[in-house]
């Protein structure tokens, strides 16, 4: 079994932490391997002192549905302790929340993707924590789908945003702790980061290999399958296709109700994109973009992730969407989307305003592809002095 960072101290508090009032980020999924909740474990201890806690998106517990639904920051009703919220009217910690702290531990489980906001509200608490001089611990935990190879463009600097803050592709196979080292070298933070780091993980293995609990991450990632996709068909959201929210299986059952299903999946089948079958199955969602009405929609049944490519698969997707739709049926969204109210919503998720150049202008996939490519081997080449895991 994977051992997570969270595992290892369990019993074992690092001499750094002792006698120390610790603030923690953390969300529903961090638990011991036995379900036991980084919050009980960090009460039950007796040589430090659980002061706050903190929440990135979607709370504390993973309350809150949708994105840009913020929740407010609380007194915990057993513990008696502040509870910030980072996903509302703050989403970096302020110096009173971190007043009084002399460390600060992060425990969040990521999915693989670059737009995940986690890791963007561990960049800010990184920030945060060295204007404060307080250290950091994190408490790394698996990249669900690491055996998924890098694809996608590399986000570029000027499309930094909450979304995305540091020049990697959007499926990078990281963990969280490898993020933040990548995020302190490559970004200048002069963060004292400390990363606990797991035992008996591989990079090339997927969540279900680790004997580890599977714990929704955020309320639309209810299983591994969702997280194989997420890289690439997330952009839906930037986009007027349902991507399935509202629906038991978001991101793999997608549609709208001015597609030509059949003839999509015909489009697709022939276009034998590697590792995937794409299946008819209409939805009505019951919130979210077109929520009551009927969409005529495909599920994306990943069957072979070791070549599964859910970048490429999403941009054949796309392309095909609009070979076999009426003339201007799918659009893409204007702003405001996660606090940036300037640039477009799909260019912030995918790296940059090539891809969506490319899908207007029928740019095949291959070709596109082709540019992603040479931005991955320079990432992959400079990652490797810095990676952890072994594949």
């Amino acid at each position: 079994m994977t051992q997570t960072g969270l595992d290892q101290i369990r019993h074992d508090t690092p001499v750094e932490l002792a006698g120390k009032r610790v603030g923690v980020l953390c969300h529903a999924p961090s638990i011991a391997s036995d379900y036991t909740h980084i919050t009980t474990i960090f009460r039950k201890k007796d040589d430090c002192t659980l002061a706050s806690l903190f929440g990135p998106q979607h709370g504390l517990y993973g309350q809150t549905q949708d994105n840009m639904i913020e929740w407010n920051s609380s007194v915990h009703p057993q513990f008696g302790i502040p509870v910030h919220s980072l996903y509302g009217e703050h989403r970096k910690p302020t110096s009173e929340m971190l007043a009084g702290l002399d460390a600060f531990v992060i425990d969040l489980q990521d999915v693989g993707a670059r737009l995940y906001t986690y890791v963007w509200t561990v960049k800010l608490c990184m920030e945060a924590c060295t204007e404060a001089g307080i250290p950091v611990y994190i408490l790394d935990r698996p990249n669900p789908i690491g055996l998924i190879q890098f694809d996608g463009p590399v986000l570029k600097e000027d499309y930094f945003t909450f979304v995305g803050g540091a020049s990697i592709p959007l499926c990078h196979r990281m963990t969280l702790g490898e993020m933040a080292l990548w995020i302190r070298e490559k970004h200048s933070i002069n963060c004292a980061l400390n990363v606990v780091w797991m035992k008996n993980w591989r990079r090339q293995s997927l969540f279900d290999q680790t004997a580890l609990p599977w714990i929704l991450p955020s309320p639309n990632m209810p299983t591994l399958r969702t997280a194989m996709v997420y890289p690439g068909m997330v952009l839906a959201e930037a986009l007027n296709i349902s991507e399935g929210r509202g629906t038991t299986i978001p991101f793999e059952l997608s549609g709208a109700p001015y597609f030509d299903v059949e003839k999509l999946k015909n489009k697709l089948d022939g276009r034998k994109i590697p590792g995937c079958v794409f299946r008819v199955h209409n939805f009505i969602p019951t919130f979210n973009k077109y929520a009551g009405q009927v969409c005529n929609g495909l599920q994306i049944h990943v069957t072979d992730p070791a070549v599964f490519l859910p970048v490429l698969t999403a941009y054949e997707y796309f392309s095909a969407v609009m070979e076999t739709s009426p003339p201007g049926s799918l659009k893409f969204n204007d702003p405001p989307y996660e606090y940036e109210y300037k640039l477009m919503p799909f260019d912030i998720l995918s790296g940059d305003s090539i891809m969506r150049s490319a899908l207007l202008n029928s740019v095949p996939a291959r070709i596109e592809r082709e540019r992603w490519k040479g931005e991955i081997e320079q990432f992959e080449y400079e990652f490797r002095q810095l990676s952890v895991y072994p594949e």
